[in-house]
């Protein structure tokens, strides 16, 4: 296993393989680039998702997304070689009679963070994957913005499993 402190850049061989909408000035490669002056943009429908495949099997303690006005955030995993059988590793959303955060199995309301960037952290122990898949279900205006996804592991020194 290698120790890597934030599998999820693309200099260390994370790639976007899917997202469901893109704008040639906010692409979704921004996501992985380190940055967060530079951000994928959805368009006006939801759901959106993006997956993020990684270069071999990734061991995943803590996952960091950096985003503008998700409500509501889903985070599946695969352990295929390709980006296929997801299952539910962690989800997030905000309902507007809140003031505080509450987690109920495993899911955490998400505040609205009035004009800053909203900053989630999903604490995965551990956690084993070679593609995460984000499901953004709704939002709280037309347009969500991804600025960073970062993720606290190491990659496994063996292949992908089929």
């Amino acid at each position: 296993m290698t120790k890597v402190s934030d599998v999820c850049l693309s200099s260390c061989g994370a790639t976007v393989v899917l997202a469901t909408s893109s704008d040639e000035h906010y692409p979704p490669e921004n996501i992985l680039d380190g940055k967060l002056e530079t951000f994928w943009t959805t368009t006006g429908t939801f759901p959106q998702e993006f997956i993020i495949s990684f270069n071999g099997s990734a061991r995943i303690n803590k996952l960091t997304v950096q985003s503008y006005l998700v409500r509501n955030l889903k985070i599946e995993k695969s352990i295929s070689k390709d980006p296929i059988s997801f299952e539910k590793c962690a989800e997030k959303e905000r309902r507007e009679s809140l003031n505080c955060w509450i987690l109920l199995q495993r899911k955490i309301y998400l505040e609205n963070s009035e004009g800053q960037l909203q900053t989630e952290e999903f604490m995965l122990s551990g956690c084993q994957a070679t593609h995460l898949r984000f499901i953004i279900e709704s939002s709280y205006d037309h347009f969500v913005s991804i600025h960073r996804v970062m993720a606290d592991g190491a990659m496994d020194s063996m292949s992908p499993t089929a």
